[in-house]
C-alpha cells in the first residue's frame, strides 16, 4: 500500500470543498484505489490535505494520473487552486 500526500492551497475554500465532494467518486472509482480522504486547515482554512491509498504508485500513474478521469478530476478542482498542490507518496514504516 502506497499513500498519496497532496498539500493543496486554494482561493476558495468553500468552493473547493463542493468540487472535491463532487469528483470525489472520480478518484475513488478508479481501480487500484482503496481509500480518498480530504482534510481542511484549522489554522489556514484554505489549506487542504488529500490522503490517497493506493495499491501501488503504478495504480496512481497507470490508472488515474494517464487517463481521462484524471482530467475530468483536475477540471473539476483545478480552478481552486492557489498553486499548484505539492504531491509525494509514502510507505508504512516498521
Amino acid at each position: 500500500m502506497v499513500l498519496e500526500v497532496a498539500l493543496i492551497d486554494v482561493t476558495d475554500a468553500d468552493g473547493f470543498a463542493a468540487a472535491y465532494l463532487g469528483a470525489r467518486d472520480v478518484l475513488l472509482n478508479t481501480d487500484g484505489c482503496r481509500s480518498v480522504r480530504m482534510t481542511r486547515g484549522i489554522e489556514t482554512p484554505k489549506r487542504f490535505v488529500l490522503m490517497v491509498e493506493w495499491d501501488s504508485v503504478e495504480a496512481h500513474e497507470n490508472n488515474f494520473r494517464g487517463t481521462e478521469r484524471f482530467k475530468a478530476w483536475r477540471s473539476a478542482i483545478g480552478p481552486f487552486f492557489a498553486e499548484p498542490p505539492r504531491v509525494e507518496h509514502f510507505t508504512t514504516v516498521g
